[in-house]
This record gives C-alpha cells, sequence and structure tokens, in this order.
C-alpha cells in the first residue's frame, strides 16, 4: 500500500518549491524528456503530476538539502553589489 502522507510523494509545484526551481519546472522536464525520470517516479493523476524524492534527485542532480544550499549561495542577496566590486577593486 502507497502512503499518501509520505513526504516522499509530493506534487509537481511542491517538488519544485522544495528543489528552488521554477513553478512549471517539474511539467516542463516531463512533458519534453519524460524518460529522464526512473521508471515509478512520476505519474499524471487526471491533470495533477505527482512525483517522488527520488524522481526529483535524478533529474536535478542534487538532493533537497543540496538544492536549498546551493540555492542559498547563488542568491542575489549573497553576492557583491557593482558598487562593492568597484570599491573593492579600487582599494584592494
Amino acid at each position: 500500500m502507497i502512503n499518501l502522507n509520505d513526504s516522499d510523494i509530493m506534487s509537481s509545484s511542491e517538488a519544485a518549491s522544495r528543489w528552488r526551481k521554477a513553478d512549471d519546472y517539474v511539467r516542463q522536464v516531463f512533458r519534453k524528456n519524460p524518460e529522464r525520470f526512473p521508471t515509478g517516479t512520476i505519474r499524471k493523476f487526471g491533470k495533477q503530476l505527482v512525483v517522488t524524492r527520488h524522481g526529483m534527485e535524478v533529474v536535478t542532480g542534487e538532493t533537497e538539502p543540496e538544492a536549498r544550499r546551493n540555492y542559498q549561495t547563488k542568491s542575489p542577496h549573497n553576492s557583491m553589489s557593482a558598487v562593492e566590486a568597484v570599491e573593492t577593486f579600487d582599494n584592494p
């Protein structure tokens, strides 16, 4: 029996959010390249796509914690502003 309360099973939009991707990321990947998802890791119920944690890890190449860390390091809030970059360059 499948436990639908399992956090390893989620909607496509929840998965995209948890992996810090665009809302339609899972739908687009599934539509363009369904073979990227291992058998049994994604399924459509009516109009709703349901995906597993394993499916997301295979497609994105990173675990959920890795995605969170990578997103934080790529965040524009963590990068130097143009003014800071110029000031740093001018005053090493």
